[in-house]
């Protein structure tokens, strides 16, 4: 049974901090659009009180989650525990998309380490925080990081990136729009 929470506690904090990985869930308004679940991971996620938080949007291949956050703002952050007790977790809010050249993104951006495909920033506040019991959720085994993506993105360098965002980051897969032409970061 799902328990809503006040907000994100210190345990709690706690808690996600230790997940390796995250997914966002977005959706478009039109009832034809996509819904679109991204898996995150990464040193990418930071809790900035106890109802907002922030990730590093990495440069990818789609732009869902802009789109959709430009057009309504409603996303979902859902971790799950993988190892130890059972346990998941949701994080419901209206997000943004902070890129370069917006004050606030300097101010987001000192809490995150370096990295060469940061696309943008997402910021999220929180309206609503629960938890439920996973028991269905299998364990499975940290590894290790993957570093393709960012040896892609050092290996595309600073223009290769802003030229691969021009023309595959500009829109949604249901044609909305997603990032202007890209900024430097």
């Amino acid at each position: 049974m799902s328990k809503k929470l006040e907000d994100i506690d210190v345990k709690l904090a706690e808690w996600i901090g230790l997940q390796k990985i995250f997914f966002v869930g977005t959706s478009p308004l039109s009832s034809s659009g996509h819904v679109n679940v991204s898996p995150k991971g990464g040193d990418s996620f930071r809790i900035l009180g106890p109802l907002e938080v922030a990730y590093l949007d990495y440069t990818g291949s789609g732009a869902e989650t802009a789109a959709h956050l430009r057009e309504n703002g409603r996303i979902v952050i859902m971790f799950c525990a993988f190892e130890g007790p059972p346990k998941i977790v949701r994080l419901h809010g209206t997000g943004t998309v902070v890129e370069s050249g917006d004050p606030e993104f300097e101010r987001l951006i000192s809490h995150f380490p370096e990295n060469p495909g940061t696309r943008s920033i997402v910021r999220i506040l929180v309206e609503r925080v629960s938890d439920s019991c996973g028991y269905s959720i299998p364990y499975f085994d940290y590894v290790e990081p993957r570093e393709t993506l960012d040896k892609w993105a050092a290996n595309k360098g600073k223009d290769g990136l802003v030229e691969y965002r021009s023309t595959k980051n500009r829109s949604s897969i249901d044609g909305l729009p997603a990032f202007d032409p890209p900024s430097e970061i």
